[in-house]
C-alpha cells in the first residue's frame, strides 16, 4: 500500500514540474515578415493571383498596348529636391545587388549638400507605383516595412518611423503610405528603397535609380 502511494506521489510530482516548465517556456517571436533584402538562396514569394494586371482592383483599364504607367515604379519616392542618396546601389550592405539591392535616401536640410538627421526624420515617404499594401512592424533589418506590390511590380519601404496606409489596401502613385525614421539595422534616419519586377516566373532586384529614384 505504501509502496502504490509512494508511486502515485512521484506520478503527481512529475506531472506538475512538467506544467511548470510548460508554462515557463518563452514564446518565440518572429521578427519580420519581410523578405527582402533576401538572404542568399531565397526566393519572394510569387503573386497571389496571375490574373492580368488590368483586372487588379483600383486600377483603371489601360489604354493601348502595354502595361499601364501607374503600375510601373517612377520618380522619387520622397518627392523633395533636396533628396540626396547616402548609399548606392550594390554596394555596402546592398551587396550583392542581387540579393540586397536598394538605394538609401535621405534629405539635406541645411543646403550643404549631404544629408542630416534634422531635415529628415519624419518626412513623408509616398508610393511610386499603384499596388497593394503589405505592412511588416519592428522587423530585422528592415523596421518598420512596407511592400507595395501588383502583379508586375514591387516597390519596398524600409526604416519607416511610422505608416500612413494600412495592411491590404490599395494605393496608387504618389500616395503618402509612411514616414522616414531609423527603425530595425539603421544608423540614422533615410529610407532604404528597393525595386523588384516579376520576371520569368520570379522576382527580381532591380537598381532604382533606373526608375528616376533621385528624380525631382
Amino acid at each position: 500500500m505504501r509502496i502504490q502511494s509512494l508511486i502515485i506521489v512521484i506520478a503527481i510530482v512529475i506531472l506538475a514540474g512538467a506544467g511548470i516548465l510548460s508554462l515557463s517556456r518563452t514564446e518565440q517571436r518572429v521578427l519580420s515578415g519581410w523578405r527582402g533584402p533576401l538572404a542568399a538562396g531565397e526566393a519572394l514569394a510569387a503573386p497571389e493571383s496571375s490574373a492580368p494586371v488590368n483586372a487588379l482592383v483600383g486600377v483603371a483599364e489601360p489604354q493601348g498596348r502595354g502595361l499601364d504607367a501607374a503600375l510601373v515604379p517612377a520618380g522619387n519616392p520622397l518627392r523633395a529636391p533636396n533628396t540626396v542618396l547616402t548609399q548606392g546601389y550594390g554596394v555596402g550592405t546592398h551587396a550583392p545587388a542581387s540579393v540586397w539591392g536598394a538605394v538609401d535616401l535621405a534629405l539635406d536640410g541645411n543646403g550643404d549638400g549631404r544629408a542630416d538627421p534634422e531635415g529628415t526624420w519624419n518626412q513623408p515617404v509616398y508610393a511610386t507605383h499603384a499596388g497593394r499594401v503589405t505592412i511588416t512592424r519592428d522587423s530585422w533589418p528592415g523596421g518598420n516595412h512596407i511592400w507595395v506590390t501588383n502583379d508586375q511590380y514591387r516597390t519596398g519601404y524600409a526604416h519607416l518611423a511610422g505608416f500612413a496606409v494600412s495592411d491590404g489596401q490599395w494605393v496608387n502613385a504618389g500616395e503618402l503610405i509612411g514616414y522616414i525614421g531609423s527603425t530595425g539595422m539603421s544608423s540614422g534616419p533615410h529610407l532604404d528603397y528597393q525595386v523588384w519586377v516579376w520576371r520569368d516566373g520570379k522576382w527580381v532586384n532591380e537598381n532604382p535609380l533606373n526608375y528616376g529614384a533621385l528624380d525631382n
